[in-house]
C-alpha cells in the first residue's frame, strides 16, 4: 500500500493509503494538517498542497482543479489540491502550504491556540 508523508514546520506525518485515497482524505485519515475550508468539494483552494516526490503517480488534473489553482499563492508546478489529487501505485511526499497551513488552524482554533501558547504558532517559513 503506497504512503503519503506530509510536511509541514509544524508537522511530519506518514499515512499509508489505498490507491484512490484523495490526498486529503489521506490527511484527515493522519491527523495532518492539511485545511480544506470547503469541506474538500473543490470550492476553495486552501488544500493547496505541493507534491515532492511521486506527482506523476497522483491522479491526472481535470480543469475545475486547475481553475481553483488559479485561486490559490504560490502555486508550482508540483501544485495540488488534496480534495482532487488521488493517490496511485507509489509514495507520495507532500509539503503543506502556508496558505493550506493557515486554513487548518483557522478551522481548528483549539489546536492553534495550543500552538500559540506553546510558541509554536505562527511557524518559521519554509519553502
Amino acid at each position: 500500500m503506497p504512503r503519503v508523508h506530509f510536511l509541514s514546520p509544524l508537522q511530519d506525518v506518514t499515512v499509508e493509503a489505498p490507491a484512490g485515497t484523495s490526498l486529503l482524505d489521506a490527511a484527515e485519515a493522519g491527523h495532518a494538517q492539511v485545511g480544506h475550508s470547503c469541506g474538500g468539494v473543490c470550492a476553495c483552494s486552501t488544500c493547496h498542497v505541493w507534491v515532492r516526490k511521486g506527482l506523476d503517480s497522483l491522479s491526472a488534473q481535470d480543469d475545475l482543479e486547475m481553475d481553483r489553482l488559479d485561486l490559490a499563492f504560490d502555486v508550482r508546478a508540483s501544485s495540488r489540491l488534496g480534495c482532487q489529487a488521488k493517490v496511485g501505485e507509489a509514495d507520495v511526499e507532500v509539503w503543506i502550504t502556508e496558505e493550506s497551513l493557515k486554513a487548518y488552524m483557522d478551522e481548528n482554533p483549539d489546536e492553534r491556540r495550543a500552538l500559540e501558547a506553546a510558541g509554536r504558532w505562527p511557524p518559521p517559513k519554509f519553502s
